[in-house]
């Protein structure tokens, strides 16, 4: 696994070094070596899982992996690029395999048309990350457990209307580069005044300087007490899509599926009854998440799918090539507040 930002053993091809030109300019030779040495396991070939597919690919990884047991319907098509018109009756990952293969022939793309929750625990361990999305809170951590263990990067996402998430666990020491402006001490002989006599930056010199960042499960993201001093000082800070998130996990277990517009009422009902719930088990106040957040979590809106599959493969990408400071650990995106606007917390 690539565990290290030492660890630099791929070569990179005359034919890839110029279909990754940008990218290597961006951000630099290793980091690139290193993403072309990756395997990644995506889960969930729905709106989200393609825009992420898209964003991975491209980037230049070694290999992809789409797992999907589900078949192509009308709806799943309607935020899904990659999936041909027709379709409908297919496996959504198989569905979805030429048009991701057609992006980028470098990649080395595969269609899994398998359960994910069939999968033995030693099938997440032959990636460097794991994707997860449209899976049950259960399922999720369940496999961040097992990848834990053994340095397996992990990542969960999804989109509920307005509404889209991202988590990352990279383990408890995650190293990384970051590109910082480097400071340059002044000329001998100069007596200007006592500034001359601090180091200076300059823009046009840089330096690469190594971090390290730490982690925590998802399980410890999800199971916050609440009650405690520490957790109610930081309530203010924390975004209502977090809590929000509890609500439509919660959901997904209860029902096995995501609210539908073609039960809108219904569920809306059993959402309001969840959201009341999960808020008093915590000790928190209903008005946390108003009674109108029903009319915006219902199917995946394409425009949401784009910003957080934008952002949750571009946290792979950090991940993986170890360039850059990664977010820890969530972030979440609120289309109702206009686009761009997003929020993370920081679970230590």
């Amino acid at each position: 696994m690539l565990d290290t930002v030492e660890k630099e053993d791929t070569v990179i091809s005359e034919e890839e070094a110029a279909q990754y030109d940008r990218q290597i300019r961006l951000w630099g030779l290793d980091a690139q070596k290193r993403l072309r040495g990756s395997h990644v396991l995506l889960v969930g070939l729905r709106g989200l899982g393609a825009e992420v597919a898209k964003n991975l690919i491209l980037a230049g990884v070694k290999g992809l992996t789409l797992l999907d047991h589900e078949e192509v319907t009308e709806e799943s098509c309607r935020a899904q690029f990659l999936i041909p018109v027709g379709s409908e009756g297919q496996n959504r990952a198989q569905a979805s395999l030429e048009r991701a293969q057609y992006l980028n022939p470098m990649v080395d793309v595969k269609a899994d048309t398998e359960p994910v929750e069939s999968k033995p625990d030693e099938f997440f361990l032959q990636f460097d990350a794991v994707c997860l999305t449209g899976c049950p809170r259960d399922l999720m951590i369940r496999i961040d457990q097992i990848c834990s263990q053994k340095n397996v990067k992990v990542f969960c996402g999804d989109v509920f209307g307005y509404h889209g998430y991202m988590f990352s666990n990279l383990g408890p020491e995650h190293h990384y580069v970051e590109e910082k402006l480097k400071a340059v001490k002044p000329s001998e002989g100069t007596s200007d005044g006592p500034d001359t006599k601090k180091p200076k930056v300059d823009p046009s010199e840089t330096t690469m300087v190594k971090k390290t960042a730490s982690f925590c499960s998802l399980k410890e993201a999800l199971e916050i007490d609440w009650t405690s001093e520490k957790a109610k000082a930081s309530l203010k800070r924390t975004p209502a899509d977090y809590f929000l998130l509890q609500v439509l996990l919660k959901f997904r277990t209860d029902k096995g599926r995501d609210p539908q517009p073609s039960s809108f009422a219904d569920d809306s009902t059993i959402l309001r009854q969840i959201r009341d719930d999960v808020l008093e088990a915590q000790g928190l106040a209903s008005d946390l998440i108003p009674d109108e957040f029903v009319s915006y979590c219902f199917s995946e809106m394409a425009p949401v799918c784009a910003v957080v599959g934008g952002v949750l493969g571009q946290e792979i990408v950090k991940a993986l090539s170890q360039r850059d400071a990664p977010h820890r650990n969530f972030f979440f995106f609120d289309g109702l507040k206009g686009s761009g606007v997003v929020d993370y917390f920081a679970t230590k």
